[in-house]
């Protein structure tokens, strides 16, 4: 099997449990934090990716690391994770788990460009207008690319929405090219 389709089906175990928890939001936050602490801590990643260390071994401290700091169920999720030597999986998994609870919920990511940097108002401005436009809850992600002169690029999905000046201008150019 390949990687994306297990992390897939641990994200899907794991939304299942969160779901069953009623806590999507702070399972999520809580696997986003075993992440980043394993990403960050070069001692953790070498021991839980060790081939001589026995699951058991890495079971152990997993649980003791973990315990009173994450729901049981979660650690076992884990601990079940090592016993099946899919650990390393873990930022994958919580990646998927991302994307599973934004289609639970209704909610889109769009990669929005801007010509110059926004302001608060002008951020949720653009959340209102792609949220109705889409029908979904839609978190803005700005960044600002002086290029496109004015207007907005929007990319949500393998949809991109350019309303740039940039592209208005290289629309006129071959109208005005094409009408010669």
């Amino acid at each position: 099997m390949r990687a994306i389709t297990i992390s897939r089906n641990y994200a899907e175990a794991l939304l299942a449990l969160a779901t069953k928890a009623n806590d999507l939001e702070g399972w999520g936050l809580a696997i986003h934090g075993v992440v980043t602490a394993i990403e960050s801590d070069a001692r953790l990643r070498n021991f839980l990716a060790a081939p001589q260390v026995s699951a058991s071994q890495k079971n152990v401290v997993i649980g003791k690391a973990f315990a009173g700091k994450l729901p049981k169920t979660m650690v076992r999720f884990l601990q079940k994770l090592v016993l099946n030597r899919r650990q390393l999986l873990l930022s994958q998994i919580a990646s998927e788990y991302s994307n599973l609870v934004d289609e639970a919920t209704g909610r889109l990511h769009a990669q929005v460009t801007l010509s110059r940097e926004a302001s608060d108002a002008d951020r949720q401005m653009i959340a209102a207008q792609l949220s109705r436009a889409f029908s979904k809850t839609v978190v803005p992600h700005v960044s600002v690319n002086p290029e496109l002169l004015g207007g907005v690029v929007v990319k949500v999905g393998d949809q991109v929405l350019d309303g740039s000046v940039r592209k208005r201008l290289k629309t006129l150019k071959s109208r005005i090219v094409a009408a010669r």
